[in-house]
């Protein structure tokens, strides 16, 4: 099911956006991120947040990424934005001209990690798919929209019931950047039950 964006709603609506038919384009403002306490003990919770509210408890949602980015930490990507000290993004957070982080960040109760692997920064474009099932979560990435590699499974506390997910891009210092968001679709979870060890 193609999402009519027009129905999607901001968290912290950035000073230039564009939202037309399928697609939405994001200019991010400077000294705009997600980041709560660990390792750097400061909290960041300003990036703009485009999002849609289910109930459902299994699906996938799929979106596709294209970015100019340029500047250290120039991100954007997918999301799913409970509240301050809740929330998950995987994205591409550019580093110099020769490798950016393909990578994401998980946050529980206030505190956030970073699991990361280094990709070319020649990469401009990047397609997601984070699936729910239940309060469990899987975030995948492809470079075609058809072969998906699984970068993150996670859990989240705060997810029993209705959430909120969707897109946000951000830029940490002191720069500016467009993403543009296409083909995005909510299907059915597209991440399998588990065939193996059976649950406690």
């Amino acid at each position: 099911m193609k999402l009519d964006v027009k129905k999607l709603e901001w968290t912290r609506e950035p000073n230039n956006s564009v939202i037309i038919e399928d697609k939405v384009e994001i200019t991010t403002d400077p000294h705009t991120d997600l980041w709560q306490r660990t390792y750097y003990h400061f909290r960041n919770d300003n990036a703009p947040v485009l999002q849609m509210e289910t109930e459902e408890k299994f699906f996938s949602f799929i979106v596709k990424t294209d970015f100019d980015s340029k500047h250290r930490f120039d991100q954007c990507g997918v999301v799913v934005y409970l509240d301050s000290d809740n929330w998950i993004k995987g994205s591409i957070e550019y580093e110099n001209e020769h490798f950016q982080h393909l990578g994401s960040v998980v946050t529980n109760n206030g505190y956030s990690d970073w699991a990361t692997t280094e990709i070319p920064a020649t990469i401009k474009s990047m397609w997601y798919r984070l699936s729910r099932r239940e309060d469990d979560f899987c975030i995948e990435c492809s470079v075609d929209g058809e072969t998906f590699q699984q970068m993150r499974i996670c859990h989240m506390f705060n997810a029993q019931d209705s959430i909120k997910f969707g897109i946000y891009a951000c830029s940490p210092e002191d720069s500016t950047f467009k993403s543009t968001f296409t083909n995005m679709e909510m299907t059915a979870c597209q991440w399998p039950a588990h065939s193996g060890q059976q649950p406690d």
